[in-house]
């Protein structure tokens, strides 16, 4: 097996990002859109999903979880429109995560949002931990997500995020060509390029902790406070070291989670503070990717 894990990165000499307009920080958020592309049993599924359910109802065996499955139906059928409202009285546009399989139950949720102009992103076909699923099914997984998401949305996504990648995920997202980018890494807060099935591909890293992932099971955040709190001072730290070496913030939602009447309320302080201050850039991640390919080409170590 080839070691191709990289510690070193950019290491003390990060490229300067040389964000548009001389921004010190490119904000970027992301909505992840998973209700109807989660496990289930009614999908053929050995159990429902228990993972970011909201409730710490345990999956069983074999047994539909009525009540797991309604908190994933909150995030379309409520949370996701709460938040396309607060997303356009902030007038931010945001990089959407949609599962396919969930996109194809709800089109005209993902159309709105494609409507005002946040991008769609391929959240893969399913909502699954893609380690356990074999090569030959994830590839058929691929391609359905892309053609599911084209019909869609009426165009084939750039970007991409699986969220529990395969080893082989990245490799067959290139070979199925067509995408500027993927977000399936945690490990930098700048994009960095590797070569992938012998192509240059951008990375542009993600966060599974600037996330309101955290309120699952109250773990990390309790109160919309403690999620503003945690949110504005990463911000204010990596705007800081903006003056010297723009950086990048990932923000990650779930409309099931941070849709919430009382969680969105930490949202709206966060957007509230972000956008009132100078030398932020809020992209989608497309944009970011075009302006880094612009700006910082792949180049041959």
């Amino acid at each position: 097996m080839i070691d191709d894990r990289d510690y070193i990165g950019y290491g003390s000499r990060p490229p300067q990002a040389q964000w548009p307009g001389g921004a010190r920080l490119a904000l970027n958020i992301n909505l992840n859109v998973e209700g109807g592309g989660e496990r289930s049993i009614l999908d053929g599924d050995g159990e429902s999903e228990g993972l970011l359910n909201d409730i710490g109802q345990p999956a069983l065996p074999g047994l539909r979880s009525m009540l797991a499955e309604s908190v994933f139906e909150y995030g379309p059928r409520v949370g996701a429109w709460r938040l396309l409202e607060l997303f356009r009285a902030f007038r931010v546009k945001v990089s959407v995560l949609a599962v396919a399989a969930a996109a194809e139950r709800t089109p005209d949720l993902i159309r709105a949002f494609a409507a005002e102009g946040h991008e769609i992103v391929s959240h893969h076909f399913r909502w699954l931990d893609y380690q356990r699923v074999t090569e030959s099914v994830e590839r058929e997984h691929v391609a359905r997500a892309f053609e599911t998401l084209t019909r869609v949305v009426g165009r084939r996504p750039v970007g991409w995020m699986t969220g529990r990648p395969s080893a082989s995920t990245r490799r067959l997202i290139v070979e199925a060509g067509g995408l500027l980018y993927d977000r399936d890494s945690l490990n930098d807060e700048l994009p960095y390029w590797r070569v992938v099935a012998g192509r240059p591909h951008l990375v542009v890293p993600y966060s599974f902790e600037t996330n309101d992932n955290r309120f699952d099971g109250n773990v990390g955040f309790s109160t919309a406070d403690d999620f503003a709190g945690y949110m504005i001072d990463t911000f204010e730290e990596l705007l800081a070291e903006g003056a010297h070496t723009p950086r990048m913030m990932s923000l990650a939602l779930h409309d099931r989670l941070i849709g919430r009447p009382g969680r969105i309320a930490g949202l709206r302080r966060f957007l509230a503070h972000a956008t009132a201050r100078q030398g932020v850039w809020v992209a989608t991640g497309q944009e970011i990717a075009e302006h880094w390919i612009r700006t910082h080409p792949f180049c041959e170590a």
